[in-house]
């Protein structure tokens, strides 16, 4: 009798990669991956804590499982990540969720296999938090689901520490994987037919500290002068690690995308201090000039905070400045976010809702007004796309160009994991449509 698997999975693509590793785990034990959790057998939670409304997401999805657990009596549940890494927050899921089999968190997700046999033997629900990060694990099997992309882990943790954040709490200390365990992995997802490779780390310009293996740059051009046709990306990049090595590297290799993710969260020094970013606006200014001295056409993207603690108006207008000195391709914005565990949480001067709210909305009027610019430079111009997946409600084929740039296009055959040039007719925002060029 076939047996269904549902992962429902919240946060950044180094949890989509994890969830690769829970879905491998899952398919060893004779599980097959279905859309729905009414139909799962076994359904797991893979959650994140970075922000607030992820918690709470979480919180509401596994709620909704009460009525079906109490028909399914034999379906498994799993909560696992960084939700239930939080001091005290295992414990407050199996209180808050009594019918959860199974809670786990980051240090061990590589032993769900281990707690589902277990559970299977036993009525009890199975908790298991380490508290130490242990040694990486090199015997992961993910079941890749994002063709034609794939994602490599360099590094695991953070030693950054900055105010505001709760991964070093949840993730661990930054542990660097020995770059020939990269490389191989690297080189078996090239041979798979992968065209697109993203490294990834909470800060992957720190990779190899503390051992003798490469630098980050070294690294990124050992994979880059692997045969094949290929993309390769990376992120995230710590602004007070980037180096001009990794700048001349990117500038040198054809293969690797004129594309860099570089979190500045704030254009203020006032704000960048409390939180301790260790970088100023100046410092941040000047690794963009590096940037662009050697990679003069680089798409650079970036995250930027609102509503941080004490954060004045001033502080604010010094962040849309440099957005608008900068120019960035596209930025993920986000109010600041409390979380408790953080030096921050414990700040005074916590900004009021509205205030946040009022000023989001006019960050975000002015991110999506470049984005709207610079995608309208692309019309009439024909740029190579990988083409990653099918829009059914479009009924367009869609992919990106080594900018980072999302393009929808008609084609009669299937040609997802190919390079296809594409002339630009229109922008939509950050989106382009156009026509394949055939030939």
């Amino acid at each position: 009798m076939e047996k269904y698997y549902h992962i429902t999975t919240y946060g950044c693509q180094m949890n989509v990669h994890e969830s690769e590793k829970i879905a491998g785990i899952l398919s060893d034990l004779g599980y097959i991956a279905c859309d729905d959790m009414e139909s799962a057998d076994i359904v797991v939670f893979n959650t994140c804590c970075i922000r607030e409304n992820a918690e709470n997401h979480a919180y509401g999805n596994i709620g909704m499982l009460k009525k079906l657990k109490a028909v399914k009596k034999d379906m498994i549940i799993a909560v696992g990540g960084c939700l239930p890494q939080q001091i005290g927050k295992a414990d407050l899921l199996h209180k808050k969720f009594p019918y959860v089999d199974i809670i786990f968190g980051t240090h061990n997700l590589n032993k769900l296999k281990e707690y589902i046999l277990k559970k299977q033997q036993q009525k009890k629900a199975v908790i298991q938090i380490e508290e130490s990060e242990g040694a990486i694990c090199e015997e992961d099997r993910p079941l890749r689901t994002s063709y034609p992309n794939a994602w490599i882990n360099i590094t695991y943790g953070c030693n950054n520490f900055c105010s505001y954040c709760i991964v070093p709490y949840v993730r661990g200390r930054e542990r660097s994987r020995r770059s020939e365990h990269i490389f191989a992995e690297a080189k078996s997802l090239i041979a798979d037919g992968y065209k697109e490779i993203t490294l990834l780390g909470q800060n992957v310009n720190s990779y190899g500290n503390g051992t003798d293996d490469l630098t980050f740059p070294q690294l990124l051009e050992k994979i880059a002068n692997l045969d094949g046709k290929f993309r390769l990306r990376f992120m995230t990049s710590h602004p007070k690690d980037f180096s001009e090595e990794l700048s001349k590297v990117i500038a040198r290799n054809d293969k690797i995308c004129n594309n860099v993710h570089l979190p500045v969260q704030s254009g203020s020094d006032s704000v960048l201090k409390a939180m301790n970013r260790r970088y100023t606006r100046k410092d941040y200014l000047e690794k963009i000039e590096l940037l662009k001295k050697h990679v003069p056409d680089c798409a650079i993207t970036t995250d930027l905070i609102v509503g941080f603690p004490n954060e004045t108006e001033q502080d604010f207008l010094d962040t849309m400045s440099l957005v608008k000195e900068v120019g960035f391709s596209s930025a993920f914005t986000f109010v600041y976010s409390r979380r408790d565990g953080t030096v921050a949480a414990k700040m005074d001067g916590q900004i009021p809702e509205e205030v946040s709210k009022d000023r989001i909305m006019r960050l975000v009027e002015l991110v999506n007004e470049n984005t709207r610019s610079q995608s309208l430079k692309y019309v009439g111009k024909t740029v190579e796309i990988l083409c990653e997946d099918y829009d059914k409600k479009k009924d367009m084929y869609l992919g990106r160009d080594e900018y980072g740039r999302m393009a929808y296009f008609k084609s009669d055959k299937n040609v997802i994991g190919e390079f296809i040039k594409v002339k630009i007719n229109s922008a939509n925002g950050i989106s382009l449509v156009g026509d394949i060029i055939k030939g």
